[in-house]
């Protein structure tokens, strides 16, 4: 629920529009529902704008929720769902999430999904089974074609707004198991093309050392959208090319 004023979002835009961005990166950046249209109209066409959630029902008396039909024809090209608040404060279940995530493909959105496990889960060492659990609900709603418009973005609870970061080594673990999981649920190939990314407390100071993991293929940037750094991670890899 970042930023409050329109002044804020202009800068933000700015800052972008100014930005030398590497061109072999997708930038998708999610603001508030308020500010997707105008936002849209004066970010860089390189720029790609995502809702921060949307509903599984395409119009109805469903006051406050924002359609897919309504994002695929305001031109939106990308929807984040089951981000950990929607999950822990918003009580969305795994199965809401696939109901959500096949309405968006369906209407033809591409879709970040997000799916991680609490302190408590990992510290029990849970985090494959948690994953795995928030994963299946869509395996079984999607066929293998439609993972085509996903990417599943990593994010764990206890690192989201927190400070903590996990590992890099932590990060590559669990994006390994996640891919494992694809290619047994899904097929080899759904596995291998599949954009796994990492969210929680990204910053330019971390941004490197996790953009070297072989499994993480980009980050969920939270915070540190909201700062000039923002353009550092977006070039992670082509600082550390050069």
């Amino acid at each position: 629920m970042n930023p409050i004023t329109r002044e804020s979002k202009l800068a933000l835009a700015k800052t972008l529009n100014d930005a030398q961005i590497d061109p072999s990166v997708e930038v998708v950046i999610a603001p508030p529902a308020i500010y997707l249209l105008s936002l849209r109209e004066v970010i860089r066409p390189d720029v790609k704008v995502a809702a921060q959630n949307a509903h599984y029902k395409p119009n109805g008396a469903f006051t406050g929720e924002i359609s897919p039909a309504m994002l695929a024809d305001a031109q939106i090209p990308y929807v984040i769902l089951g981000h950990s608040e929607r999950r822990t404060l918003f009580h969305e279940t795994s199965d809401l999430v696939a109901q959500k995530t096949r309405a968006a493909i369906e209407t033809g959105l591409s879709v970040i999904l997000c799916v991680g496990e609490t302190l408590a889960e990992r510290e029990s060492n849970k985090t494959t089974q948690v994953i795995e659990e928030q994963l299946k609900p869509v395996v079984d709603t999607l066929s293998e074609e439609q993972w085509s418009k996903i990417v599943v973005a990593y994010e764990p609870v206890w690192a989201i707004g927190t400070g903590k970061v996990a590992t890099a080594a932590q990060a590559q673990e669990t994006h390994a198991a996640i891919r494992a999981f694809l290619a047994k649920a899904v097929s080899p190939a759904v596995s291998e093309n599949t954009r796994i990314i990492y969210g929680g407390s990204v910053t330019a100071a971390n941004c490197k050392e996790l953009s070297k993991q072989l499994d993480v293929d980009g980050f969920l940037v939270g915070g540190a959208s909201l700062k000039p750094e923002f353009v550092d991670i977006i070039n992670a890899r082509k600082a550390e090319d050069e």
